[in-house]
């Protein structure tokens, strides 16, 4: 199986031409084979009583982060989507929704870069050597985020910022409202921005599959409803992480806050 396609040029070199989308079908079975084994894994591990949701409730996202959340993800979905399904046959009018998407993602992304920079504390996405000893450890409580959340975070900030970069590139071979097309890249050039694009989309698909199994799993559901309600309880603040480490200011007065 080859991970990329070639094809000559108009001076009959040879070029390439992008991704291998028989990668695709790789790229599926190794996310579900991964969520299997992780599935049969945690179907045999012990553990103690989940911690309650009742009581006392602390902030963990704020309503600025949870928006932002969700119009990546779905603009992630509609990308992947409508730039997947043509290409296994299923034809539809998908290149206008799929640039507008595209524009959604970027603007979604610069504005969380920028509120990164200056309004958030970017030590708390940092992985330190503490943080590995995580997995193997069940006495190391993390901060904020996990290793595992900050290894996620990390590896879709660089597929999104790769999938922005060609994806823009791209988007100056299109007509659009504001220009035609432009013929002024070459087609070596444009191979490489197809492949690019191509393999970030496949792992995205790979990524965003394991992200949606995690968030559904029953001992991090507590997490997915951090993301759409905001809190968590004291008990779960407390179960999984470690004060030293991260300790929100409305921890010791919040009260049950109305759902």
């Amino acid at each position: 199986m080859e991970i990329a396609t070639y094809k000559n040029d108009v001076w009959g070199q040879e070029v390439l031409l992008g991704v291998s989308w028989e990668l695709l079908w790789l790229v599926i079975a190794a996310a579900f084979v991964i969520i299997a084994l992780h599935a049969v894994y945690e179907a045999f591990r012990r553990r103690g009583e989940r911690p309650s949701s009742d009581g006392p409730r602390v902030k963990r996202h704020g309503a600025v982060d949870r928006v932002f959340h969700w119009v990546m993800a779905v603009s992630v979905l509609v990308l992947l989507v409508t730039g997947v399904l043509p290409i296994i046959g299923i034809e539809f009018a998908w290149l206008t929704i799929h640039w507008i998407a595209g524009l959604v993602l970027t603007a979604a992304v610069l504005f969380h870069i920028v509120r990164s920079l200056f309004w958030q504390d970017l030590k708390s996405m940092w992985i330190s050597p503490s943080d590995l000893r995580e997995p193997f450890d069940d006495s190391v409580k993390p901060g904020k985020y996990s290793v595992a959340q900050k290894a996620m975070h990390a590896t879709v900030s660089i597929l999104s910022l790769l999938v922005i970069g060609s994806g823009l590139v791209l988007f100056a071979m299109i007509d659009t409202p504001w220009w035609e097309r432009t013929n002024s890249i070459s087609e070596a050039t444009l191979g490489w921005m197809f492949f690019l694009h191509g393999l970030s989309t496949l792992a995205l698909i790979a990524v965003t599959a394991l992200h949606v199994y995690f968030g559904l799993r029953p001992e991090k559901l507590f997490y997915t409803r951090s993301m759409i309600k905001g809190w968590i309880s004291e008990a779960e603040l407390d179960a999984h992480h470690d004060r030293s480490r991260w300790s929100p200011e409305d921890s010791a007065s919040a009260g049950p806050a109305a759902d």
